[in-house]
C-alpha cells in the first residue's frame, strides 16, 4: 500500500463501462524540490493518473486545485503514440481518498461561529498572581 499527497490537475470524469460499473479518473500532481550538488534548488513535478473504483460520488468533490491524500497501489504503463514515440506513465489504482484543506460547498452558507475569545469559561481568568519564574 502506497500514500501519495498532491493537487487534482483537472476535474475528475466517471467513465461507465460496458457492465454498468464505475470509475472515477481523475490526476495529480506532486511537487517536490531538493538541491543539486551545486546548491542549486530543482523543482520537479511527477503526475498520477488514478482511477477510484469504490463510490462514483466522490468526483463532485475531486475538483482541479484539491489537495488529496491516496492510499492504493502505483503501476506504471508504456505505450507506443499515434506519433511513433514510446510514451509512458504513472498509475494510481486508489483504494482510500482523504480531501484537505479549502471549503465545502455547505460551509459557504454557515453562520459564523461566536467570538471564543468572549467567552469566559477558564476557570483561572479571575488570577492575577502569577508567581511562575518565566
Amino acid at each position: 500500500m502506497n500514500t501519495i499527497v498532491g493537487r487534482i490537475t483537472q476535474n475528475a470524469k466517471i467513465n461507465t463501462l460496458k457492465n454498468d460499473k464505475k470509475v472515477v479518473n481523475f490526476s495529480v500532481a506532486i511537487n517536490d524540490s531538493y538541491k543539486t550538488k551545486q546548491g542549486e534548488r530543482k523543482e520537479q513535478t511527477t503526475y498520477y493518473n488514478c482511477s477510484y473504483w469504490i463510490n462514483a460520488k466522490i468526483a463532485e468533490y475531486l475538483t482541479k486545485g484539491t489537495l488529496v491524500e491516496l492510499s492504493g497501489r502505483i503501476s506504471s504503463s508504456a505505450w507506443i503514440g499515434k506519433d511513433g514515440e514510446i510514451k509512458s506513465g504513472l498509475n494510481f489504482h486508489t483504494s482510500n481518498i482523504k480531501l484537505h484543506g479549502g471549503k465545502q460547498k455547505s460551509e459557504f452558507n454557515k453562520e459564523p461561529i461566536a467570538n471564543p475569545q468572549n467567552n469566559n469559561s477558564n476557570p483561572f481568568s479571575d488570577e492575577t498572581d502569577d508567581d511562575l519564574p518565566f
